[in-house]
């Protein structure tokens, strides 16, 4: 007969951390998700994720919702491979739905982060994600889109992801075959049409000019003006702000300025090593940057990144923390780029 009892391989999603070691929260209410139907019939989505289980009802919730799943921690354990414990592995839609990534894209920090992320999945992971997958994909897509056009927020970025999805899905439905896509062609006929309007809704994107009646940008002396400047990582953000105004242009073409990005994009290239500098300086940094990003990626910097935990093999935002049990959790902890978020689930 078959023993059931408190096992510590459980998945976690009841158990709590306490000075005596982990511990099954009995006590703990389940809140539910409550979704009422034309005939009043309820359904619900609790805390153990589980979905609804009556056909009608599955039909019901993924025709009225844009998520499949609603997961109450935004970790996931990264599991590569069967064992005892645990069968399968994780796959990348698996992730995409678990991380929460439709809450990420309304935090300034991770904006960019999601966006790149999604630009690399859609020049090289998209076809390996399953149905739900990529429909959980182009609904975060359509959010991401309406965020700039409400906010205004970084469409250059936004505008390179739609250009990439653009080309991939055009290159996999004619040079490939429209049998690596998953589901009907009409709905990837809707999508592509989806990306067409959204590319437009973007260019023809018109930021309004704020009238304010305090002190503007110009109003500072040049000496922080020019620190604003230092303090930008991305060259085509400084070429923009030069042509604001003509101070601003002066200062955005100072030399020392593109030095500093050189050698912060670029400091473990041959460059530093071979580049020899006159006394007066005469280099040309501002073309050297150009030159050296043909040939050698630029380092990336976002304000908020996901977290691996080597210890226990959990990838989360480090804000919404997860179940660690090593003595000291912040040692194991290594931040994840987006290019890292694609190794992980590369088999």
């Amino acid at each position: 007969m078959p023993f059931l009892g408190k096992d510590w391989r459980s998945p976690g999603w009841s158990w709590t951390k306490t000075e005596n070691g982990w511990k099954e929260d009995n006590n703990k209410e389940i809140d539910f998700k409550e979704l009422c139907s034309d005939n009043g019939e309820s359904l619900f989505v609790g805390d153990v994720c589980e979905l609804v289980t009556t056909k009608k009802g599955k039909e019901f919730y993924n025709n009225t919702t844009k998520s499949q799943f609603a997961f109450r921690d935004k970790w996931i354990y990264i599991h590569k491979g069967s064992t005892k414990e645990r069968h399968g592995y994780c796959t990348l839609g698996e992730a995409l739905n678990r991380l929460d990534f439709s809450s990420a894209i309304q935090d300034l920090r991770r904006f960019n982060y999601v966006a790149k992320l999604f630009q690399l999945i859609a020049k090289s992971q998209l076809s390996s994600l399953s149905g739900a997958a990529q429909k959980n994909y182009f609904n975060i897509l359509e959010k991401i889109v309406r965020k700039v056009l409400e906010d205004h927020y970084n469409p250059r970025l936004v505008k390179e992801l739609l250009n990439d999805l653009s080309s991939t899905l055009h290159g996999l439905t004619i040079h490939v075959g429209r049998c690596v896509l998953v589901g009907n062609v009409n709905i990837w006929l809707c999508r592509l049409e989806s990306i067409g309007k959204w590319q437009q809704e973007l260019n023809d994107l018109q930021i309004p000019e704020q009238m304010c009646s305090g002190m503007s940008f110009d109003d500072l002396p040049l000496h922080m003006q020019s620190k604003i400047l230092y303090k930008l990582s991305d060259a085509c953000d400084i070429i923009n702000l030069g042509q604001a105004t003509p101070t601003l242009n002066i200062l955005s073409e100072n030399r020392i300025l593109w030095k500093k990005l050189c050698h912060f994009h670029f400091s473990d290239k041959p460059f530093c090593r071979n580049l020899v500098l006159s006394k007066s300086d005469n280099v040309d940094w501002k073309l050297m940057y150009f030159t050296l990003q043909k040939h050698y990626p630029v380092k990336e910097q976002y304000g908020d990144t996901l977290h691996f935990c080597k210890h226990c093999s959990i990838l989360f935002w480090k804000d919404c923390d997860h179940p660690c049990s090593a003595n000291d959790p912040d040692s194991c902890l290594m931040p994840i780029s987006p290019q890292d978020f694609i190794d992980l689930f590369k088999f």
